[in-house]
């Protein structure tokens, strides 16, 4: 179950790498439309928090430490967090749907946030291929092979 729980954390930390590159692709559509970001949203609501509920679960059925396990749930928390930024951001556009500086500054952390969710998805490969090697803290598995 450890190297399931590994091949879904790397699973996951591709799909938030492949999710930079849908944001850059919505971003130079011309003309922009509704739908220039759609495979960045899909994969965003879709994909990255199915595999974080997938790569918990293995975490869990592998006796991975509770701080893993909940560092491993935590892109789905902070994709809720983009949701409710892109949310407050529009609120503040003016009557007209037009973005205002204090949009702007709201919007601006999506950014933030999402760089946050990709650090948080490393953190959470690195513990899963440790957790797989079985050099993880508390694991004495293979610790006199390790030693030598």
């Amino acid at each position: 179950m450890r190297k399931v729980y590994l091949g879904l954390a790397g699973l996951m930390l591709a799909a938030v790498m492949v999710q930079w590159y849908l944001a850059a692709v919505g971003a130079f559509d011309k003309p922009q439309e509704d739908d220039s970001f759609a495979l960045h949203s899909m994969n965003g609501m879709m994909i990255i928090p199915i595999l974080s509920l997938l790569a918990t679960v293995a975490a869990a059925l592998s006796k991975a430490p509770g701080r893993t396990i909940g560092l491993t749930i935590l892109p789905l928390g902070l994709i809720i967090v983009q949701v409710l930024i892109i949310a407050l951001g529009n609120a503040l556009n003016d009557s007209s749907g037009n973005t205002t500086p204090a949009s702007l500054a709201v919007l601006g952390l999506h950014a933030i946030n999402g760089m946050a969710i990709a650090a948080v998805s490393a953190m959470v490969f690195r513990q899963a291929r440790r957790l797989a090697m079985g050099t993880a803290a508390g694991d004495t598995r293979n610790t006199a092979a390790h030693a030598s």
